[in-house]
Protein backbone atom coordinates (compact mmCIF):
# COMPACT_ATOMS: atom_id res chain seq x y z
CA UNK A 1 0.00 0.00 0.00
CA UNK A 2 1.01 3.63 -0.47
CA UNK A 3 2.39 6.00 2.41
CA UNK A 4 1.63 8.80 -0.31
CA UNK A 5 -2.37 7.77 -0.27
CA UNK A 6 -2.45 6.88 3.43
CA UNK A 7 -0.78 10.10 5.09
CA UNK A 8 -3.27 12.21 2.54
CA UNK A 9 -6.18 10.01 3.56
CA UNK A 10 -5.92 10.92 7.35
CA UNK A 11 -4.65 14.71 5.98
CA UNK A 12 -7.62 14.81 4.25
CA UNK A 13 -10.25 13.88 6.99
CA UNK A 14 -8.32 16.02 9.61
CA UNK A 15 -8.91 19.20 7.28
CA UNK A 16 -12.44 18.17 6.24
CA UNK A 17 -13.04 17.70 10.02
CA UNK A 18 -11.84 21.21 11.28
CA UNK A 19 -13.89 22.82 8.27
CA UNK A 20 -17.41 20.62 8.99
CA UNK A 21 -16.48 22.20 12.57
CA UNK A 22 -16.30 25.35 11.69
CA UNK A 23 -19.19 25.81 9.35
CA UNK A 24 -20.91 24.31 12.30
CA UNK A 25 -22.73 21.15 13.88
CA UNK A 26 -26.09 20.62 13.03
CA UNK A 27 -27.52 17.69 11.51
CA UNK A 28 -28.45 17.16 8.05
CA UNK A 29 -32.47 17.91 8.68
CA UNK A 30 -31.58 21.33 10.53
CA UNK A 31 -29.56 22.71 7.57
CA UNK A 32 -30.86 25.32 5.02
CA UNK A 33 -30.56 24.92 1.98
CA UNK A 34 -26.90 26.79 1.50
CA UNK A 35 -25.42 24.51 4.24
CA UNK A 36 -26.94 21.22 2.60
CA UNK A 37 -25.28 22.68 -0.97
CA UNK A 38 -21.72 23.51 0.56
CA UNK A 39 -22.00 20.29 2.97
CA UNK A 40 -22.52 17.88 -0.27
CA UNK A 41 -19.69 19.85 -2.40
CA UNK A 42 -17.35 19.64 0.63
CA UNK A 43 -17.96 16.48 0.83
CA UNK A 44 -17.23 15.59 -2.55
CA UNK A 45 -14.16 17.67 -3.05
CA UNK A 46 -12.43 15.98 0.02
CA UNK A 47 -12.26 12.90 -1.89
CA UNK A 48 -11.59 14.32 -5.16
CA UNK A 49 -7.43 14.36 -3.79
CA UNK A 50 -7.33 10.68 -3.21
CA UNK A 51 -7.96 9.87 -6.77
CA UNK A 52 -5.90 12.53 -8.47
CA UNK A 53 -6.43 16.31 -7.97
CA UNK A 54 -4.03 18.38 -5.88
CA UNK A 55 -4.48 18.18 -2.33
CA UNK A 56 -3.56 21.54 -1.32
CA UNK A 57 -5.84 23.22 -4.60
CA UNK A 58 -8.77 20.92 -2.82
CA UNK A 59 -8.51 22.10 0.72
CA UNK A 60 -8.01 25.62 -0.56
CA UNK A 61 -11.20 25.38 -2.66
CA UNK A 62 -13.17 23.90 0.76
CA UNK A 63 -11.56 27.08 2.48
CA UNK A 64 -13.55 28.86 -0.12
CA UNK A 65 -16.30 26.85 0.04
CA UNK A 66 -16.74 27.15 3.94
CA UNK A 67 -15.52 30.79 3.94
CA UNK A 68 -18.63 31.74 1.45
CA UNK A 69 -20.74 29.79 3.65
CA UNK A 70 -19.97 31.60 6.78
CA UNK A 71 -20.32 34.98 4.70
CA UNK A 72 -24.10 33.56 3.33
CA UNK A 73 -24.98 33.01 6.63
CA UNK A 74 -23.57 37.06 8.12
CA UNK A 75 -25.82 38.05 5.33
CA UNK A 76 -28.59 36.32 6.88
CA UNK A 77 -28.55 37.35 10.33
CA UNK A 78 -28.08 40.94 9.07
CA UNK A 79 -30.56 41.78 6.51
CA UNK A 80 -33.78 39.91 6.91
CA UNK A 81 -34.65 40.08 3.59
CA UNK A 82 -31.64 37.93 2.78
CA UNK A 83 -32.35 35.50 5.06
CA UNK A 84 -35.96 35.18 3.43
CA UNK A 85 -34.61 35.00 0.03
CA UNK A 86 -31.53 32.57 0.76
CA UNK A 87 -33.07 29.90 3.43
CA UNK A 88 -37.07 30.95 3.17
CA UNK A 89 -38.77 31.54 6.32
CA UNK A 90 -41.49 29.22 8.62
CA UNK A 91 -44.92 28.91 6.58
CA UNK A 92 -48.11 28.28 8.47
CA UNK A 93 -49.90 24.99 7.86
CA UNK A 94 -52.08 24.80 10.87
CA UNK A 95 -54.04 27.41 12.22
CA UNK A 96 -57.14 27.31 14.90
CA UNK A 97 -57.18 23.60 14.32
CA UNK A 98 -57.82 23.90 10.36
CA UNK A 99 -54.98 23.29 7.83
CA UNK A 100 -54.24 26.14 5.15
CA UNK A 101 -54.47 24.29 2.26
CA UNK A 102 -52.86 26.75 0.02
CA UNK A 103 -49.71 26.42 1.82
CA UNK A 104 -49.51 23.21 1.92
CA UNK A 105 -49.96 23.01 -1.73
CA UNK A 106 -47.09 25.27 -1.97
CA UNK A 107 -44.81 23.24 -0.25
CA UNK A 108 -45.68 20.07 -2.12
CA UNK A 109 -47.02 18.74 1.17
CA UNK A 110 -50.34 16.52 1.84
CA UNK A 111 -52.47 16.33 4.36
CA UNK A 112 -51.21 12.14 4.93
CA UNK A 113 -47.71 13.94 5.59
CA UNK A 114 -48.72 16.67 8.01
CA UNK A 115 -50.55 14.05 9.63
CA UNK A 116 -47.95 11.61 9.59
CA UNK A 117 -45.39 14.88 11.18
CA UNK A 118 -48.19 15.67 13.69
CA UNK A 119 -48.11 11.73 14.62
CA UNK A 120 -44.67 11.43 15.18
CA UNK A 121 -44.40 14.33 17.83
CA UNK A 122 -47.48 12.49 19.35
CA UNK A 123 -50.25 14.85 18.32
CA UNK A 124 -53.59 12.78 17.56
CA UNK A 125 -55.76 15.28 16.33
CA UNK A 126 -54.85 18.40 13.78
CA UNK A 127 -57.97 20.10 15.64
CA UNK A 128 -55.63 19.70 18.72
CA UNK A 129 -53.13 22.30 17.32
CA UNK A 130 -53.25 25.90 17.32
CA UNK A 131 -50.68 26.97 15.28
CA UNK A 132 -48.25 24.94 12.85
CA UNK A 133 -45.81 26.02 10.76
CA UNK A 134 -42.74 23.88 8.41
CA UNK A 135 -39.72 25.63 9.48
CA UNK A 136 -37.12 26.79 6.76
CA UNK A 137 -35.19 23.38 7.43
CA UNK A 138 -38.02 21.39 7.18
CA UNK A 139 -38.88 20.84 10.87
CA UNK A 140 -42.39 21.04 12.26
CA UNK A 141 -43.30 23.85 14.57
CA UNK A 142 -46.09 24.02 16.58
CA UNK A 143 -48.35 24.95 19.25
CA UNK A 144 -51.59 23.19 21.09
CA UNK A 145 -54.44 24.83 22.11
CA UNK A 146 -54.76 26.12 25.73
CA UNK A 147 -57.15 23.11 26.72
CA UNK A 148 -54.87 20.73 24.93
CA UNK A 149 -51.45 21.57 26.22
CA UNK A 150 -50.32 19.84 29.42
CA UNK A 151 -50.22 21.39 32.37
CA UNK A 152 -47.10 23.50 33.54
CA UNK A 153 -45.85 24.18 36.78
CA UNK A 154 -47.23 27.47 36.73
CA UNK A 155 -50.87 26.20 36.22
CA UNK A 156 -50.99 23.64 39.12
CA UNK A 157 -48.99 26.42 41.21
CA UNK A 158 -52.48 28.32 40.10
CA UNK A 159 -54.74 25.52 41.50
CA UNK A 160 -52.88 25.33 44.50
CA UNK A 161 -53.53 28.58 45.02
CA UNK A 162 -57.50 28.95 43.78
CA UNK A 163 -57.98 26.03 45.92
CA UNK A 164 -56.46 27.51 48.98
CA UNK A 165 -57.13 31.56 48.08
CA UNK A 166 -59.71 31.06 45.93
CA UNK A 167 -57.22 33.58 43.75
CA UNK A 168 -55.08 32.67 40.92
CA UNK A 169 -51.32 33.76 40.78
CA UNK A 170 -51.43 36.52 38.25
CA UNK A 171 -50.51 34.93 34.75
CA UNK A 172 -50.31 37.01 31.80
CA UNK A 173 -49.54 35.06 27.80
CA UNK A 174 -49.71 38.17 25.63
CA UNK A 175 -49.84 37.63 22.36
CA UNK A 176 -46.38 39.51 21.63
CA UNK A 177 -44.41 36.36 23.32
CA UNK A 178 -45.95 33.79 20.92
CA UNK A 179 -42.93 33.31 18.18
CA UNK A 180 -45.90 31.88 15.80
CA UNK A 181 -46.93 35.16 15.33
CA UNK A 182 -44.43 36.07 13.28
CA UNK A 183 -45.22 33.11 10.34
CA UNK A 184 -49.40 34.49 11.06
CA UNK A 185 -48.58 38.27 9.92
CA UNK A 186 -46.27 40.77 7.80
CA UNK A 187 -45.28 43.15 10.86
CA UNK A 188 -41.64 42.85 11.88
CA UNK A 189 -41.95 45.56 13.41
CA UNK A 190 -41.44 44.07 17.06
CA UNK A 191 -37.63 42.46 15.41
CA UNK A 192 -35.00 43.76 16.56
CA UNK A 193 -32.59 45.72 13.83
CA UNK A 194 -29.73 43.82 15.42
CA UNK A 195 -31.21 40.45 14.85
CA UNK A 196 -32.45 40.97 10.84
Amino acid sequence: MDLNLIWQTLLIFIVGTIYLRISGRKTISQMTIPQTVIMIAIGTLLIQPVSGRGLWATFGIAGILVLSLILTEYIQLKFDKAETAISGKAVPVIQNGVSIENNLAKLRLTVDKLEERLRQVGITSINDVQYATIESNGQLGYTLKPQKQPATKEDIQNLIMIIQNGQPLNTQNSTQDNIFTETLSKNDDNIPKHLQ
